[in-house]
């Protein structure tokens, strides 16, 4: 029996219970533990333990409360997946089990569950009796309701003729077993791919099922929309559900429902979804699959994207990653067979509407002009000739986008006297300046506090923000362009979407209407704006002050800030009739650099090429494999002290020794941010040429790392944790 205990608990394996009657493995059932009622699910016989171990006393063994026995038993697959997950990323199998399910199911009973499934059945035998009247007698309200957000849907689905390379990817698709890497330009089609690719799917089998995955909460609306407007007026419209972490815990519990009972046939989600209870999956999509969101930071720090991968192999069940910018250890893994490539690259390298083939296609992708800021006005933040090329858009009628990687207003508040800044008292990083509310907020911790009058150090009245976050750049570009006039004679427009303003909850959706609709002449954002919304107005777009990547001590920096790049230039010209009028604009002290040459020419294989040299050189992934141990502690010195002991003792253990020569061990380092709310953090890093190595090593040094708590040098130590193939070292 798995219950929810964690990887360091003296319980963190499966624990054995009395039952009345035999249960079979992936069953649901309630349990007693110490003076709770936890949730459990029945596991698969564990292996025979050794003859020294001490027999179970059955007069010990307490028993099963309740067995939610009204819910078919997870399948064989979906344990074998948790079972991988858990023993891959150094976890309990019973926290990554019950992790994956949703957490209204811990607190519900037999009784309640039973009425709960009573009641989805008699409204799907609802639906299905409407939909059948439909197909004899035409379309019902239901239906019609379906078809009318089909036809008035932003992309028309069954209108949209596909482009060759369209045809040709999925015509491989089509005839080839996978995994597969789905490469195409920003606006080439890979959305309308995907969704071919799953109705393919679904009209091969009446109950096959598509898990289709993106990286960010924010992007699962609109595409939610699409495939409910293609999909749910053929297949009921319980056919589409998502899954998130921004839905209630009753809203979790319901499409987890549909999905584990085979209702629900398509299934979108972000990275949590991967863990979906899916009888019969038969594709999986994961949409923009280089995005770190994949990668989860707490917990069991899994990459969903490479479970996704994972999965698919178990279940049988095809698996599509598509990018404009792929990760490089996928870009890797999909280079001819021959050189051992795993994956088989599907290209599509025009945008929909265009004749031309990347690279150096003119009118294809945004004509990219980089802004030598060595040469505009000292202190400028938005230089003459982008202001110039914004005011010409305005002018037009057309929108602009302005992306900043930097929320707030400023990064910091300075004191001109004495140089006080505005630390944040428990973390090591500056609060950040936020002006709309006057306050000083740090975004590691939320300590937030008003900002004060005068410097708390030497009481000077002269303290200014230095640097520009969005809140800034938003001021700032208002006051640039309050001069100029929309076609109409109206002033301009600008609106800012970041984690600041989209904190209520459908903010979100109604910022990008507005952006849809027009209503906005200039769009400031971070991030969240850069990737996978499809702007049909804007033609400009403009990265203010990205150099910062460039030279961090993360050797992923580079991937990531071209990525970005790459995405947000794809934002603009989505719309034929204004492709060849598209731009991305890149102001930066660098011009030269070789990640702005290549990203000029759009030119990703070029910039892949040129990494993979380097990370061979280097040794780094996809060359090599990484874990980090992570330690928290009261003191800087107990966190290393910890990591530093495990290491030393792996010289004299003899269950290491076949493994240790494979492993080089660095030494414990704070982490980047050393410390926040108050808890001091270090890491030490681990490298391999070896996967195999690796696991096997991270396995064995387990016991050694729970003994090492109780060590006099480690008093102060909080928690620790393993991550395996991190992605922020």
């Amino acid at each position: 029996m798995l219950v929810h205990t964690p990887a360091h608990s003296q319980m963190a394996g499966a624990l054995t219970y009395l039952s009345t009657h035999t249960l079979p493995p992936g069953t649901l059932v309630r349990v007693p533990l110490s003076q709770r009622e936890l949730l459990g699910v029945v596991w698969d016989q564990q292996p025979a333990s050794d003859d020294d171990a001490p027999a179970l006393d059955p007069g010990k063994l307490r028993s099963v409360v309740a067995a939610l026995d009204a819910l078919a038993p997870l399948s064989a697959s979906w344990r074998a997946l948790i079972g991988f997950a858990a023993s891959y990323y150094q976890r309990s199998a019973g926290e990554v089990a019950l992790a994956a399910l949703p957490p209204q199911l811990r607190d519900i009973s037999s009784l309640q569950l039973a009425r709960k499934l009573k009641k989805k059945a008699s409204a799907q035998l609802k639906a299905d009796v409407a939909r059948a009247k439909a197909s004899a007698t035409g379309p019902g309200i239901e239906l019609a309701q379906a078809a009318s957000a089909e036809t008035t849907a932003s992309n028309t689905p069954d209108l949209v003729a596909l482009t060759p390379e369209q045809t040709r990817a999925i015509g491989l698709f089509d005839a080839n077993p996978g995994p597969f890497l789905l490469f195409g330009a920003t606006g080439s089609g890979k959305t309308e791919v995907f969704m071919r690719c799953t109705a393919d799917v679904l009209a091969g089998s009446d109950s096959s099922q598509v898990l289709v995955m993106v990286p960010e909460i924010n992007l699962t609306p609109q595409l939610e929309e699409r495939f409910k407007a293609r999909f749910c007026a053929q297949y009921g419209l319980e056919a589409v559900v998502s899954m998130h972490s921004g839905l209630t815990p009753a809203q979790r519990l319901a499409s987890w429902l549909t999905a584990h009972s085979g209702v629900a046939r398509i299934v979108l989600g972000t990275r949590m979804a991967v863990f979906a209870s899916m009888p019969h999956l038969a594709l999986i999509v994961v949409d923009e699959e280089h995005d770190p969101s994949y990668k989860s930071q707490d917990g069991a720090r899994y990459s969903a994207r490479d479970l996704a991968v994972y999965r698919g192999k178990l279940e049988g069940a095809k698996v599509l990653l598509g990018s404009a910018t792929p990760s490089l250890e996928s870009w890797y893994h999909s280079r001819p067979v021959a050189e051992g490539g795993r994956y088989q690259r599907l290209e599509m390298p025009s945008r929909v509407g265009a004749n031309a083939v990347l690279p150096n296609a003119a009118g294809v992708l945004p004509l990219v002009r980089r802004v030598d800021m060595n040469h505009q006005p000292k202190g400028s933040v938005i230089s003459p000739p982008l202001l110039d090329a914004i005011g010409q858009r305005i002018a037009r009628g057309e929108q602009s986008m302005v992306f900043l990687n930097r929320r707030g207003y400023a990064p910091v508040l300075n004191c001109a006297d004495c140089d006080w800044k505005s630390t944040c008292p428990h973390c090591s990083a500056f609060r950040v300046f936020h002006k709309i509310d006057r306050s000083l907020r740090c975004h590691h911790c939320g300590f937030s506090e008003r900002v004060p009058r005068a410097c708390p150090d030497c009481g000077s009245l002269d303290i200014a923000p230095v640097g520009r976050g969005t809140e800034r750049l938003e001021e700032q570009l208002a006051m640039l362009l309050c001069d100029i006039r929309r076609p109409d004679g109206s002033p301009v427009r600008i609106a800012r979407i970041d984690a600041d303003t989209t904190k209520l909850k459908g903010s979100l959706e109604t910022q990008l209407a507005q952006v849809h609709s027009g209503e906005v002449d200039v769009l400031v954002g971070t991030q969240m704006i850069a990737k996978g919304h499809d702007f049909r107005r804007i033609t400009l777009v403009a990265a203010i002050n990205p150099d910062g990547a460039l030279f961090s001590s993360d050797f992923r920096s580079p991937e990531r800030l071209f990525g970005l790049l790459m995405q947000a230039a794809g934002r603009a010209g989505r719309d034929a009739s204004n492709t060849s009028r598209s731009e991305m604009w890149v102001q930066t002290f660098h011009p030269t650099h070789p990640l702005y040459e290549a990203l000029k020419q759009h030119d990703y294989p070029a910039f892949a090429a040129s990494q993979l040299v380097e990370r061979q050189q280097a040794g780094m992934p996809p060359f090599s494999f990484q874990a980090l141990v992570r330690a928290d502690a009261r003191t800087q010195e107990a966190a290393q002290a910890f990591l530093n002991s495990a290491s030393s003792a792996c010289d004299g253990l003899a269950e290491l020794a076949p493994w240790r020569e494979h492993i080089t061990l660095y030494p414990a380092v704070p982490m980047s941010i050393q410390r926040v709310a108050n808890v001091e953090r270090a890491q030490m890093l681990l490298e391999s040429p070896s996967r195999t190595a690796l696991q096997r090593f991270l396995n064995a040094w387990q016991p050694t790392l729970h003994a090492m708590r109780s060590q006099p040098q480690c008093k102060g130590l909080l928690r620790w944790a393993i991550d395996v193939d991190p992605l922020l070292i």
